[in-house]
């Protein structure tokens, strides 16, 4: 049985996440169903990582098993066909060793989260971005973010759900950058760790905009992480914002695979 990885792009906002639920639409759900069309007996398949309600993916990877040896881009036309009118798409596919596997193989994970600021309500981005009335003080979240860099006990920015067996993650970058878009100013905060803890990239978003607002001084991030208490913690960014970028593998399993293909 060959096995297939997969690089997936979705829009979160009319599903309850990834992961599959007995009652509601996931994109896990959607995908499975995509590909048992081609091989009805499936196994799950496995992804790099969760993404809550309502969050998106650029680059979401996900492995599987299958029984035919499928070509990889006809596998890839093949369930893109089947996914359709849903806003999933497949970017990229790849046959792979039976030691891959989507998550605990993973060396990295980027996330991104978009805020864009504006007096007028977001039209076409609504539930893409998160909309705020107040221009941002981007050195002042730089300067916060540079607390949250290495390796840290973040407690405080840990949902309380959270299923991770230690608090203690390692932050490798958090770059915060502002444009102006057409539909208004907007700031790019990208993150990026080995993994990240339940709810941890949206928590610590919401924290360094509350500097950027001028609520909170750059060095209170420092005393907040120190805490080691979620009650510490800034209010917690909507996940309309939030894009799994990219989760990196070394070796690519899609080194010199175009998503244009």
């Amino acid at each position: 049985m060959p096995r297939f990885a997969m690089v997936v792009e979705y829009n979160g906002e009319a599903y309850c996440g990834w992961q599959r639920q007995k009652s509601q639409s996931s994109v896990q759900e959607t995908i499975e169903n995509a590909i048992r069309k081609l091989e009805g007996d499936l196994p799950h398949i496995t992804a790099a990582g969760r993404t809550d309600t309502g969050v998106h993916a650029l680059g979401q990877v996900i492995h599987f098993d299958l029984k035919k040896d499928w070509s990889p881009e006809t596998l890839k036309a093949a369930i893109n066909a089947n996914l359709r009118p849903s806003r999933i798409a497949v970017l990229k596919a790849s046959e792979v060793d039976k030691d891959f596997h989507a998550r605990f193989s993973a060396v990295e994970r980027t996330y991104l989260y978009r805020v864009i600021v504006r007096s007028s309500p977001l039209v076409f981005e609504n539930g893409l971005a998160w909309h705020i009335y107040k221009d941002l003080d981007l050195a002042g979240m730089t300067k916060g973010a540079s607390y949250l860099m290495g390796k840290h006990d973040f407690t405080t920015f840990r949902s309380a759900h959270c299923q991770a067996l230690s608090p203690v993650k390692t932050m490798n970058n958090i770059q915060i950058d502002s444009s102006l878009s057409p539909s208004g100013k907007e700031y790019i905060f990208i993150l990026e760790a080995p993994s990240f803890l339940h709810k941890q990239v949206r928590s610590i978003v919401g924290t360094l905009v509350k500097v950027g607002m001028k609520n909170l001084g750059p060095r209170d991030v420092k005393t907040i992480l120190e805490a080691r208490n979620r009650q510490e913690c800034g209010p917690l960014a909507p996940p309309e914002g939030l894009y799994l970028k990219k989760v990196t593998y070394d070796p690519d399993p899609f080194s010199g695979i175009e998503t244009s293909k």
